[in-house]
Parts: structure tokens; C-alpha cells; sequence
């Protein structure tokens, strides 16, 4: 039995607000500028590994093309 498709959708307005508030009497106000420091560094963190992850695999795929590009050159008699 699969759910209906409006069960998967996003959040709306109602919910987001609940949500909040439901944040807000469990961590307090003053631990939530904590929070979002935490979860900002976080994803700056999470940023600069991706970043550098596909620096390394465009890194690694031009080093291969490089290598192979002189092979698929015909060798003409000479």
C-alpha cells in the first residue's frame, strides 16, 4: 500500500511554525543561537569538503586524460 503523494510534500507555513515552537521549548532561547552556529559551521564545513572532493576528481580525470591522450595517437612510420 503505497501513501497518498500529498503526505510526501513539503512542510507548509502550519507545520514549519510547530516545529519551531516545538524547538524552542525543548532547547530554550538562549541555546538556540547556539544551535544555528553549530549547524552554520557545519555546513561550511560540509561545503569545503565537497569542494574539495571535486577538485580532487577533476584533478584525478585530467591527470588520467593526460596520460592516455599520447597513446591514442597512430604511430606513423617513420
Amino acid at each position: 500500500m503505497t501513501p497518498p503523494l500529498f503526505a510526501l510534500s513539503m512542510p507548509g507555513t502550519p507545520e514549519i511554525i510547530f516545529i519551531l515552537l516545538i524547538v524552542l521549548i525543548l532547547f530554550g532561547a538562549k541555546k538556540l543561537p547556539e544551535l544555528a552556529r553549530g549547524i552554520g559551521q557545519s555546513l561550511g564545513e560540509f561545503k569545503k569538503a565537497r569542494e574539495e572532493f571535486e577538485r580532487e576528481v577533476h584533478k584525478s580525470a585530467a591527470e588520467v586524460e593526460v596520460k592516455e591522450a599520447p597513446d591514442k595517437q597512430p604511430h606513423k612510420p617513420a
